[in-house]
């Protein structure tokens, strides 16, 4: 069912409109019953202004909080209860490959968009995303989402991540040092703000190509202003005993 987006009035404890709407414990507490079901968070946020609010400062968090927790204990640990971006960019995240489309970030590949259930991410594989001068940042990456038989493109792997404190980080600041430019068009998928290329910038370790089993020419990656990351890479062929193990 799609649900046209309505704006109305964020309530506050003076307003008239407020009346008829339960209290934020009781949704909570709804939601909390279902799990924290990431599809009916977006539906009930498209219902008014003020159920986007909650569903922004509240819902997404403890979606967050549940899907993931060591690592959001991990990103809250520097004393802050947020996260850079926001819960509901970090939620998505979390479940959606952002895919591409043509002349976008990368270049003539298109691929769709789409959920996945469930997603590994690495605290220790984000190393490998870092120069030696940054590793003591610290980077959640998820596992490569492979698409497979992309025709003269072979099989692609995209991957996605997120910064600790991205604003203090040594990753930030080298990006500046090095004069890198923000892309002229595209955004971040995530949360809309700007992006950085790590290629570009010089920033790619060799490291990364052997976390991902790809080839070292052929792997990019972004990252935005709020800390997110996003990246394509080609992956190497199996082996022929590697195929072979799988259906053994």
């Amino acid at each position: 069912m799609i649900i046209s987006k309505q704006y109305r009035c964020i309530h506050s404890a003076s307003c008239s409109c407020i009346k008829g709407h339960i209290s934020e414990d009781v949704i909570f507490i709804v939601f909390q019953q279902m799990n924290w079901n990431p599809k009916l968070i977006a539906a009930f946020s498209c219902a008014c202004k003020w159920f986007d609010d909650l569903a922004k400062r509240v819902l997404w968090k403890e979606f967050c909080n549940t899907r993931a927790p060591k690592m959001m204990i991990d990103l809250q640990s520097s004393g802050s209860h947020s996260v850079d971006g926001s819960w509901r960019a970090l939620g998505k995240l979390l479940i959606y490959c952002s895919g591409c489309s043509k002349g976008g970030l990368f270049n003539n590949l298109h691929i769709s968009g789409h959920f996945v259930y469930k997603t590994r991410f690495s605290r220790t594989s984000g190393k490998s995303f870092l120069l030696p001068q940054c590793r003591t940042d610290v980077l959640y990456v998820s596992d490569p989402c492979e698409h497979l038989d992309q025709g003269e493109d072979g099989d692609i792997g995209y991957f996605r991540g997120m910064f600790k404190s991205f604003s203090m980080s040594k990753v930030r600041k080298l990006l500046i040092k090095r004069g890198a430019r923000l892309h002229a068009t595209e955004v971040c998928p995530y949360c809309k703000a700007k992006l950085w290329s790590m290629r570009d910038a010089n920033m790619i370790p060799q490291s990364a190509s052997c976390r991902l089993g790809a080839y070292e020419d052929c792997i990019e990656y972004f990252v935005c202003l709020n800390g997110h990351m996003l990246g394509v890479c080609t992956l190497l062929p199996l082996s022929e005993s590697e195929d072979a193990s799988e259906f053994e």
